[in-house]
């Protein structure tokens, strides 16, 4: 009996209210959406960490006969097999090297041709003009100041160059953006519980007299309350429910159909549904506890119970 009145008073309430009540879950799906927009954005930083820095090289570029004229770390002329040779000697030596890669002039143009064949600027280059230059894979990335300071100003070496930094500046941004959503999340979320408490507050003063009259026949603290809470967690739910369903939504038409990124961005490590599905019951249990706990401290201030 007691169950089935405390369920019809959540039905009232939500009726009674609900224009607060749909704004309510609005408000509560927008910012859940962003929460595990953001939860997925990290994860998907990390994973791409994770994948290209496994995979980048430093470089170690030579001089050449063309670059020997214009760049003062070419003075002394182009590279000679003693430079090169001594250069791998002392690369192989390293124990922070897990494995060296040549790559010659003629290796380098037919790479060049195959990224840039199709500009103008493709039919002025030839063989010689292209930099012969060692690939260094690290056991860890972050040791390129290892070979940086070794190779930098040795005869016959024309620049060292990491491609950790490159990445480091795309990763910057995308961390940077990711805490703008935060950001625009946290300020949803405070939104959020001003309209749960706002609405609670309406909700308990249309049914003063139901809970004086509950009062007076000696009702617990709790069961007066109750329904009251169980409104804020059913709207709240249902809200978490939608964001759920965007956030599934956009996984589906963004990444694998639709806009199809994964099939057109080859080269991006894309996170799983597996990633997608471990943050819905985390947003589902927010969207519970977040308004029952705004609508429980809202109402021992606004019923004195």
């Amino acid at each position: 009996m007691r169950a089935q009145f405390v369920l019809s008073e959540i039905g009232v309430g939500l009726r009674r209210n609900l224009t607060m009540t749909f704004a309510v879950i609005v408000s509560v799906a927008l910012s859940l959406a962003l929460f595990g927009g953001s939860l997925l954005m990290s994860d998907q930083v990390n994973n791409m960490k994770g994948y290209w820095y496994d995979k980048i090289n430093v470089s170690i570029y030579l001089c050449n006969k063309s670059n020997a004229q214009s760049d003062p770390n070419c003075a002394k002329g182009a590279v000679t097999e003693d430079q090169k040779k001594t250069i791998l000697t002392d690369l192989n030596k390293m124990t922070v090297v897990q494995k060296v890669t040549h790559e010659s002039q003629d290796e380098a143009y037919k790479h060049y041709k195959e990224q840039f064949g199709d500009t103008p600027l493709a039919s002025t280059i030839t063989p010689d003009q292209m930099q012969e230059s060692y690939r260094i894979k690290l056991k860890n990335p972050e040791q390129y100041k290892v070979i940086a300071s070794a190779f930098n100003g040795r005869d016959g070496v024309q620049s060292v160059q990491d491609q950790k930094g490159i990445l480091d500046n795309l990763f910057g941004l995308l961390n940077g953006m990711n805490w703008a959503a935060r950001a625009v999340m946290s300020l949803m979320l405070v939104v959020a519980l001003m309209l749960i408490v706002n609405t609670v507050r309406v909700s308990a003063f249309s049914r003063r007299r139901e809970t004086g009259i509950m009062r007076l026949v000696g009702a617990s603290g709790f069961y007066i309350q109750a329904p009251f809470i169980m409104e804020a967690a059913v709207a709240g739910l249902i809200g978490g429910g939608v964001a759920c369903g965007f956030l599934v939504t956009a996984r589906y038409f963004i990444i694998d159909h639709g806009l199809a990124l994964s099939q057109k961005l080859n080269l991006i490590n894309f996170i799983g549904w597996d990633a997608v599905l471990t943050k819905l019951p985390l947003i589902l249990a927010t969207s519970v506890l977040m308004p029952a706990l705004a609508a429980f401290f809202a109402l021992r201030k606004y019923l004195k119970v």
